[in-house]
């Protein structure tokens, strides 16, 4: 291995860049840099096979045209949908069973977020705000607000306050003060849960290609779009999910690694250096954003 090469593993290993740093976000306060990333972006998708995705028309030119990696080896963890929100943001699925409404008195990645000072919000289509607690609320469901099965949170108004209608976004975007981890849920339709992909893949689209071109957004930010579980379920539950964005440094378009939810608040952890939750985040391998890391 060249010296070149081996120095620059070992920085990574570090969580440092090779290069001169320079940071993306100086202009926007309370910035907390990342290993790999400064921000995350997770948008939430549901029902659909994996197979299906992939023979969209739209959706696998997400990582041809934004510089991304498609995850082959990805899957949700259980059904029905909720347990799949809430495993991601907590690393485990609660002993929950069902979509009716769930409380939940265990700590999440809110707590790991909030004690490195790291931003957050919950945006969600259709959500009534006020901290809404029912539900459902015309094209909103409960079931796909993770954060709000959490007492700690629906229960505390300040954080609360975080889980807004995804309006609030474009606000959010225009006096830059999106924060470095966001959640955003569309409404039943335009998640494909009451449609179908065609219609969900002509929102998705709708939705993103304005978005990559707002730079104060898109510096240094890891996007995932994923699906909370695959729609036939005597199949595995492998689910379409695609890396995209600027901060993705991949020389590849597919990676075959075995992932799935767990995965991904385990990279929420590893980036920031949060610590972990103590539950399956722990056993499972974060996502590779870098080719050396």
């Amino acid at each position: 291995m060249k010296l070149s090469t081996l120095f620059a593993a070992s920085l990574c290993a570090l969580g440092v860049s090779a290069k001169p740093i320079h940071n993306a976000h100086a202009h926007q306060k309370g910035i907390v840099p990342g290993k790999h990333y400064d921000r995350i972006f997770i948008i939430y998708h549901e029902n659909k096979d994996y197979e299906d995705v992939q023979a969209d028309d739209y959706f696998p030119t997400i990582a041809e045209n934004h510089n991304g990696v498609v995850l082959t080896n990805y899957f949700g963890v259980t059904h029905p949908s909720q347990p799949n929100y809430v495993a991601l943001i907590s690393g485990s699925i609660e002993g929950i069973n069902r979509d009716n409404n769930s409380d939940v008195d265990r700590h999440s990645i809110v707590d790991l977020l909030e004690k490195k000072g790291i931003s957050w919000k919950s945006y969600q289509q259709g959500y009534p705000g006020n901290c809404f607690k029912g539900e459902e609320s015309g094209t909103y469901r409960r079931k796909h607000n993770p954060f709000m099965s959490f007492t700690n949170i629906h229960n505390d108004e300040k954080r609360c306050a975080n889980i807004v209608n995804a309006d609030q976004l474009y606000e959010d975007i225009k006096t830059n003060s999106v924060p470095q981890f966001v959640w955003f849920t569309p409404d039943m339709n335009n998640d494909g849960h009451d449609t179908d992909l065609a219609y969900s893949s002509n929102w998705t689209k709708s939705f993103i290609e304005p978005l990559m071109k707002e730079k104060n957004l898109t510096k240094n930010t890891l996007f995932v779009l994923t699906w909370d579980e695959n729609d036939t379920w005597t199949k595995p539950n492998q689910v379409y999910t695609v890396l995209f964005g600027p901060a993705v440094k991949r020389s590849v378009k597919t990676d075959d690694t075995s992932y799935n939810h767990y995965s991904v608040l385990r990279s929420v952890e590893e980036n920031w250096h949060l610590g972990n939750l103590g539950l399956n985040d722990l056993n499972h391998t974060a996502i590779r954003v870098k080719d050396n890391c």
